[in-house]
């Protein structure tokens, strides 16, 4: 909600535009008889917060035992009234039937003698945008709901001794009410949570890193074999390099260091072929006989033999 609206909501409700000790005094001296000012202010920060009017009393302060803190504490939650408004206000309330009881049951709960509905349903309509009204039903025990008269004790109390019928009505109302306009919220309410101990339990410490990611089995040996060949042509060409090559095998099964040295080597360049050797020329085949009918011809035979005689 922007301040503009949160503005617009106070000015409505002239119990906001009060001062807040005046509004303390207020509401203690009215809705609120004998409440602590601590608890009054709950009350005050809750309305500002769901812009709603305080004097219209639409949360109740409830003493609950606080498992934690092993004490009493003031707990402020909706009434009936609250959920039954919210519905009203949206538009598509369709009604709500009378209570339905089951049968009578009279007996002693913690010493004391009571009669009271085994349960309760309550059924409340709403009608959706294309004209369909639905029913939301409640059933609920009244050994599940009834507000005991302390801690240490199974009695009802007061309020449940002397009510037990329409006690146990408001909580099968409410419980139709959250399943009819879950939008409006879970929280119980005041009447459902009287003389029960509050028990916050331990924080849940939610991890901001993620899960990690399950292990991949090993990459097989064999489809390594047999893509060894393609993936050295895509890195040859440029398409791609040994790291991209190793990242995306990766993501199919976990390489070995050496299957990963193998990628890396099958990225080098090849060595250029080495060129062809010349071919030897061919050893010149002499004819001795034609070579002496050459020099026969030519004087010269016989020049040389005269010179070796001589000598």
């Amino acid at each position: 909600m922007s301040t503009a609206v949160t503005k617009h909501a106070h000015s409505a409700m002239p119990a906001l535009a009060m001062s807040e000790e005046e509004l303390i005094g207020v509401l203690t001296n009215s809705l609120y008889p004998g409440a602590a000012s601590g608890s009054i202010k709950l009350v005050i920060g809750y309305c500002k917060a769901a812009g709603l009017d305080p004097m219209q009393k639409p949360v109740h302060i409830v003493p609950m035992y606080d498992n934690k803190s092993k004490q009493m504490r003031d707990v402020v939650m909706p009434g009936i009234g609250l959920y039954r408004t919210q519905a009203a206000r949206s538009g598509e309330y369709a009604g709500v039937t009378e209570p339905e009881f089951g049968d009578d049951v009279t007996e002693s709960v913690g010493g004391v003698q009571i009669t009271y509905p085994k349960w309760c349903r309550v059924t409340v309509r709403r009608l959706l945008p294309n004209g369909t009204v639905v029913d939301f039903t409640a059933k609920e025990l009244w050994k599940e709901n009834y507000a005991t008269k302390g801690r240490d004790s199974a009695a009802p109390n007061a309020m449940w001794l002397r009510r037990p019928y329409a006690q146990l009505a408001k909580c099968a109302e409410a419980q139709a009410l959250r399943k009819a306009f879950p939008e409006f919220g879970a929280q119980p309410t005041a009447d459902e949570m009287e003389g029960r101990e509050l028990d916050m339990g331990a924080a849940e410490v939610v991890s901001s890193r993620p899960a990690a990611p399950a292990a991949l089995p090993d990459y097989s040996q064999s489809a390594f074999a047999d893509n060894l060949p393609k993936w050295s042509a895509l890195m040859q060409s440029g398409a791609k390099t040994a790291d991209q090559i190793i990242a995306i095998v990766s993501t199919k099964g976990a390489l070995s260091e050496a299957q990963k040295a193998q990628i890396r080597a099958a990225a080098q360049p090849k060595p250029a072929p080495a060129p062809e050797p010349e071919p030897e020329p061919e050893p010149e085949v002499i004819d001795a006989p034609e070579q002496k009918a050459q020099a026969d011809d030519d004087g010269w035979l016989q020049d040389y033999e005269a010179t070796e005689a001589q000598q």
